[in-house]
């Protein structure tokens, strides 16, 4: 049997029936065409999956899409504010050269930006526990790390 959620998704108001067992995951990536959000290991290990649920990071492949109800939900695609305009995380991402493949882009980002929100000058040791939920195979994390922290100077301006 289906359940009736109403949630909001960057902002946008959204009235679905889903089953019981769908993932928020599933529902982002298959209903709403949100695909920034990455499917990793599917057990909460990899952080490819992170979102943010009422402002709190968290993986979207271990909540149900029946847990967002009356919630709100932003996901790598929210952080822009226009198509033609990017988050200061996103674009300092690209200028440190913390992107390689990509896969763990969003996030990563997605936790970064939940410490930020928090703390605009992290230590170096704050980034990296904010990450430690986070997994990536191609940067060794010094550029992403270096990313964070100058994200946190340009949000302090």
């Amino acid at each position: 049997m289906k359940h009736h959620i109403r949630f909001k998704v960057n902002g946008d108001q959204y009235d679905l029936a889903v089953d019981p067992w769908r993932t928020l995951n599933d529902l982002l990536r298959e209903d709403l065409n949100l695909t920034g959000t990455k499917f990793g290991c599917g057990t909460g290990d990899c952080g490819a999956c992170t979102v943010m649920l009422d402002g709190k990071t968290i993986n979207s492949c271990l909540t149900l899409a029946v847990e967002v109800d009356r919630r709100e939900v932003t996901t790598v695609e929210g952080l822009a504010p226009s198509g033609e305009e990017l988050h200061p995380i996103q674009e300092t991402f690209i200028e440190k050269g913390a992107i390689q493949c990509g896969f763990c882009t969003p996030g990563m980002e997605m936790s970064g930006l939940f410490l930020l929100n928090g703390k605009k000058t992290p230590t170096e040791s704050e980034i990296r526990t904010a990450l430690s939920g986070n997994l990536c195979r191609c940067t060794g994390y010094n550029k992403i790390v270096d990313a964070i922290a100058e994200t946190g100077k340009k949000m302090k301006k």
